[in-house]
């Protein structure tokens, strides 16, 4: 019966995405989403609000260094260049003191072979894009053109808006939603009379507020990545409205604010690279110099948000992943890395997780998700959590964990971190607890790994693995007792009470789609009791 259900709901959802198909390449709804108000661009933001969502690029090539006149033939682009080209992201790279002309004729050329809808060309992120770039770089897009252009190139950006209201509900990810918002908000600022923009965009904003944050003010995906795009996008929004004289929503700043709370506690005054649940290295400091300007000021004193532990102390900055998995929804970056930590010294990385691979179609995406890829335990070389792809072929959650018996300690002389997760114990009845004390004057690591089963005894395989960064040296000694780590700045010693430990290569996935090898310190063994204890210890020598 079941299986029958699952039948008929594939079928229906399948028919009425055929259904949606037709309607949305038809006349009838090209006719639709044509229906504007005339009328050109009124108001247009200061060039530098957009430093807040772009990274700042020189503008050092002139328009007239490229050919783009007949680029939109082309058939031979891959989707990654179709979607840089068609979302004219590459117009914030161009000279303002390019033609105007050759500018607007390539625009022209566009709106000439994309004016209706297209499922490529007309996808929520490239779209929104589009209309951001277009209004933004006005200076060379719409001024000095003629009349018959001026009003080609409004009536085609309110076309756009109209599909993105239209069908932004449909869009399979909050980010698209988020920056379709933004692009719906802004050309409604831009053109004179388009109330009806401005009050869907604000109620489009409220819903994405609602929905995707906890009462702390952390996304629900517990992303740190999607954080920092969050409050990116939230904050141009405002200052888009505070820029055009238009009032603030009192639900707006109050995201801000806690989102600037959760910003301070994990980026702003710990300038690490923490490499949990999505996040990569990335270079901070232009949205740092942003914040600065347009005078943003965030603090927070808290050790635990979002799901994260992270105590400082001097040279030392210790993090831990102390939270539950998100919901599926929520899911799409989340890693399996529960109780996995991370250790700076010296603003160096000791322990680190691999991080993340972007790219979802590649292999590399699902294999950086594995606990095997993070500084944790793993049972039977099975993940804490499996996933399973969605329709647009993403990595999601199928099953989940939650975290119990959380205590975090910062005590004078040393910090305690314990935790438990329960994300084996459907599967083979297993709890699995981490206890980590730093000891801060000796700069010592006292840990201990606990598998407690719930089944009674089961003879399965564990490894628990500690990630090193690239570069750095690590050799075990003669006597087979310890394993030396070599950073620019300082030299540790690991230490295990199981016998078999040694060093393995591996891949790490820090920096945004790409990858390179590192060595890992393992422990590998067989559980023998119904309650298996592995302690090591890490120290500086």
């Amino acid at each position: 019966m079941i299986a029958k259900e699952k039948f008929l709901n594939n079928s229906l959802s399948y028919l009425y995405k055929q259904i949606r198909k037709v309607y949305l390449n038809s006349n009838i709804y090209n006719r639709k989403i044509s229906r504007v108000f005339d009328g050109g661009l009124n108001y247009v933001p200061n060039l530098s609000l957009l430093n807040c969502i772009i990274k700042s690029k020189e503008r050092n090539f002139r328009i007239e260094d490229f050919s783009l006149e007949d680029v939109w033939n082309k058939i031979d682009l891959n989707d990654k260049d179709f979607k840089k080209i068609h979302s004219f992201y590459w117009l914030f790279t161009i000279n303002l003191k390019s033609s105007k002309k050759i500018t607007q004729n390539i625009i022209s050329n566009w709106i000439g072979n994309y004016e209706s809808y297209s499922p490529k060309s007309w996808e929520t992120d490239t779209l929104a894009k589009r209309i951001i770039s277009w209004i933004a770089n006005s200076q060379i897009t719409y001024e000095n053109a003629t009349e018959n252009y001026k009003i080609l190139f409004s009536r085609n950006i309110k076309k756009q808006v109209n599909h993105l209201i239209n069908e932004i509900d449909n869009s399979s990810t909050l980010n698209d939603k988020m920056l379709g918002c933004a692009a719906i908000i802004l050309a409604s600022l831009s053109f004179n009379g388009q109330t009806k923009y401005l009050d869907f965009g604000l109620n489009l904003l409220k819903k994405i507020i609602n929905s995707s944050f906890e009462l702390d003010g952390f996304p629900k995906s517990r992303s740190p990545r999607q954080l920092l795009f969050y409050m990116k996008y939230l904050i141009f929004i405002r200052e888009l409205l505070r820029d055009s004289q238009n009032e603030i929503p009192e639900h707006l700043n109050e995201i801000i604010y806690y989102l600037g709370k959760c910003y301070a506690f994990f980026f702003k005054e710990n300038e690490k690279k923490f490499l949990f649940n999505g996040n990569q290295e990335i270079n901070n400091r232009d949205f740092q110099n942003f914040l600065k300007i347009h005078d943003y000021k965030f603090k927070n004193n808290l050790n635990n948000l979002g799901g994260y532990a992270i105590l400082s102390h001097k040279k030392n900055c210790l993090a831990m992943d102390v939270g539950s998995s998100p919901e599926k929804k929520n899911s799409s970056e989340y890693q399996s890395g529960a109780l996995s930590f991370e250790f700076f010294h010296d603003n160096e990385k000791l322990i680190t997780n691999c991080g993340y691979y972007q790219d979802f179609k590649h292999k590399l995406n699902i294999i950086s998700k594995s606990t095997a890829s993070h500084s944790a335990i793993s049972i039977d070389d099975s993940s804490s959590c499996s996933f399973s792809k969605n329709p647009n072929g993403q990595n999601y959650l199928k099953t989940n964990l939650k975290i119990f018996d959380k205590k975090i300690e910062d005590d004078q002389d040393k910090w305690h971190i314990s935790a438990k997760h329960d994300g084996y114990q459907k599967k083979y009845g297993l709890n699995i607890q981490r206890d980590l004390t730093f000891f801060k004057n000796e700069n010592k690591f006292i840990g201990t790994d606990k598998i407690i089963s719930k089944r009674g005894f089961q003879n399965l395989e564990y490894e628990i693995r500690f990630h090193l960064m690239p570069g750095t040296n690590a050799i075990k000694t003669q006597d087979q007792k310890s394993i030396l780590i070599q950073l620019k700045k300082s030299g540790w010693k690991f230490t295990c009470d199981k016998e078999i430990f040694d060093i393995e290569k591996g891949l790490y996935f820090g920096r945004k789609n790409s990858f390179s090898e590192n060595l890992n310190i393992f422990i590998n063994g067989f559980i023998s009791n119904e309650e298996e204890e592995i302690n090591w210890s890490i120290e500086k020598i």
